[in-house]
């Protein structure tokens, strides 16, 4: 995602882009836009750089804090957020308070509750409150399921979500104080054994499926005041064809892995339209090629016409 978002950024005319690593993860030198260092200098980098730059944009798990920390980082240094307000990405980060969060609001979303002694329905999902990435996730099929999860993942903070069964998907949304723009819906593929591992994706899905994703995910983001910027849905389509057996499983404040899918598949520059759609440019509707698009969770893509 990074180096995708790095490359187009950097084709956009007037732009300079300037990105940090961590050393230890990356030993040698990837170019003119990078800068290695240690991670005890983060933040006093990372703030000089937000104070220096137009806009900052982060690519970070929304767990512990880190994505929000450092919008925060950005304010304090009077730097612009190229994202949402810390206070949205805190409220999408834990998976229990959006979840009643939609349910007040009207959107669906599977039954959620904190993990207690007794699970209330099975099948089940028993997840990290605070997660990103598929971590921790268990299938739950009954009571005898409980010893098996139990010397597997940690429980702290952990809840349980009903199982509902569909077609895995997301939608990204580009958003913007003017304009919001629904990206093509993705399939999600996720492994078989019960953990939901995150493996890739495939965009677009069919017409009717997209326009059921993408009504039900701005209706999501629509619910939660203060997102901004690249918005990432996941959702699980069921049978019924007027989309009324959809669930909104999460929203993702971030840059997701369905960005290096979608530039595959865009005419014009992703990065482009976020940018512009943040700053409140007016953004016509994105042109996309024929074909689909196959791509997976370590950045490989295919193109298929």
């Amino acid at each position: 995602m990074l180096s995708a978002v790095v490359e187009d950024m950097s084709r956009i005319p007037g732009v300079e882009v300037q990105s940090l690593l961590n050393e230890d993860l990356f030993p040698t030198d990837q170019g003119p836009h990078f800068h290695r260092i240690d991670p005890a200098t983060e933040v006093e980098r990372f703030r000089e750089l937000a104070a220096q730059a137009d806009y900052t944009l982060v690519i970070a798990p929304e767990f512990d804090d880190i994505l929000a920390e450092r919008c925060d980082w950005v304010g304090q240094v009077g730097g612009r957020w190229l994202g949402p307000s810390a206070a949205s990405i805190r409220v999408t980060a834990d998976k229990y308070a959006l979840g009643q969060h939609l349910k007040r609001n009207g959107v669906p979303t599977p039954g959620c509750w904190l993990l207690t002694s007794d699970i209330p329905e099975f099948p089940a999902v028993l997840k990290p409150r605070f997660g990103a990435g598929s971590l921790e996730m268990f299938l739950v099929q009954g009571p005898e399921d409980r010893p098996g999860f139990r010397s597997d993942g940690r429980l702290k903070d952990m809840i349980v979500q009903r199982f509902v069964a569909g077609q895995p998907a997301s939608v990204a949304i580009l958003i913007g104080s003017k304009q919001r723009l629904a990206m093509p819906a993705a399939s999600q593929v996720l492994s078989a054994d019960g953990r939901f591992h995150y493996l890739g994706g495939c965009i677009p899905l069919p017409e009717k499926l997209t326009a059921r994703a993408q009504l039900l995910a701005c209706r999501a983001v629509e619910s939660v005041p203060g997102l901004l910027g690249y918005m990432g849905v996941d959702l699980v389509l069921g049978s019924a064809t007027d989309g009324s057996e959809d669930w909104v499983i999460e929203i993702n404040p971030r840059l997701t892995t369905s960005y290096i899918g979608l530039r595959a598949l865009a005419e014009s520059n992703l990065a482009q339209a976020l940018i512009d759609i943040v700053i409140g440019k007016e953004v016509k509707p994105l042109k996309w090629r024929r074909g689909q698009v196959q791509f997976s969770c370590d950045g490989r893509v295919s193109f298929k016409t």
